[in-house]
């Protein structure tokens, strides 16, 4: 008999949970505490964050500097020696979250999160014409190490031209 019932009580318990949680209000409690978070600083609205300076980890590179038209200069960098390397330069517009990099038909979606500037996991196949070897833009993430437009317009491409010129 004791067996019988801890069997069922072990069955209700993983019944209950298989359930898939219900939302009934549609996401909007997940809003209103990330919009909370925004207000109080725990989390850093993706609109208030200044892309303009340089952006680095290990040997990617990105720069932003300021454009005509409220747009921004931008250039990115990714450099794993022996012909393992991307370099591109183009423009860039301000989204919500982040910015819309247009290097030439390669167009990247970026999101600026806190001090980091992430490249998504997949890019359009247009942005291998910038690469060397088995080097990819593809989920790129760069920190912001200097919000000096004299410090992001020295990145260069490896034949040396300026990938932010001033």
């Amino acid at each position: 008999m004791r067996r019988a019932a801890a069997i069922a009580i072990g069955v209700l318990v993983i019944a209950g949970c298989s359930r898939a949680p219900s939302i009934s209000d549609n996401g909007t409690t997940g809003s209103a505490l990330e919009a909370a978070a925004q207000r109080t600083g725990l989390i850093v609205d993706p609109a208030t964050i200044d892309p303009v300076g340089a952006w680095a980890r290990a040997t990617d590179r990105v720069c932003v500097v300021p454009a005509a038209d409220g747009k921004y200069r931008v250039g990115a960098l990714i450099d794993y020696g022996a012909g393992q390397n991307c370099a591109a330069s183009g423009i860039a517009e301000r989204r919500k979250d982040g910015l819309r990099i247009d290097f030439g038909a390669c167009r990247i979606d970026a999101r600026l999160s806190g001090d980091r500037l992430i490249f998504p996991a997949t890019v359009d196949e247009a942005c291998a014409r910038y690469c060397r070897g088995r080097a990819s833009f593809a989920a790129l993430s760069v920190d912001h190490v200097s919000d000096a437009r004299s410090e992001a317009v020295t990145l260069r491409a490896p034949d040396r031209t300026p990938l932010c010129p001033a």
